[in-house]
């Protein structure tokens, strides 16, 4: 099932000032500093402007960095950017249908899940535990969660 995720004005009126300027000024947070870096329950996180899913705790990992981690997202609601900024060549990493900056990617993760390390900005996340997925309208992602195997990470 595809919803309708979109860029909502309203939405962007209720963000807080930081999770405004990550998402739409393209801001960094301070790295260990975010409410998800060392955050591991299952459940998948979305996009904070347009609810589009983007991560599953499945994938997440602790790299270390200071900010949230993962090694690949659930479906085709990312894209990237080339980011010439701060003197660096880097990979952007932004919402498909919400246009929200979410982070960087990077070819430095877990080489037995791909090799790729999104470093995400905790601001441009909302989490919806497994046990929310259903009455959130995510239910199409609880199979991810019923494996029966504990997330490790």
């Amino acid at each position: 099932m595809n919803k309708p995720y979109k860029k909502d004005p309203q939405t962007i009126q209720a963000l807080t000032e930081l999770q405004f300027s990550v998402t739409q000024k393209s801001a960094t947070e301070r790295p260990f500093t975010g409410e998800y870096d060392d955050h591991f329950e299952d459940g998948l996180y979305v996009d904070i402007v347009s609810g589009e899913p983007l991560f599953s705790s499945k994938d997440k990992f602790d790299s270390g960095c200071g900010w949230p981690a993962f090694s690949k997202p659930v479906e085709n609601n990312v894209h990237n950017l080339s980011d010439l900024s701060h003197g660096m060549v880097r990979t952007e990493v932004r919402s498909r249908h919400g246009d929200s900056h979410l982070g960087h990617v990077f070819p430095d993760g877990p080489q037995d899940t791909g090799g790729l390390r999104y470093c995400i900005n905790s601001a441009s996340l909302r989490f919806i535990p497994k046990g929310a997925l259903e009455t959130e309208g995510y239910g199409e992602f609880l199979p991810l969660f019923e494996k029966g195997d504990k997330h490790e990470n």
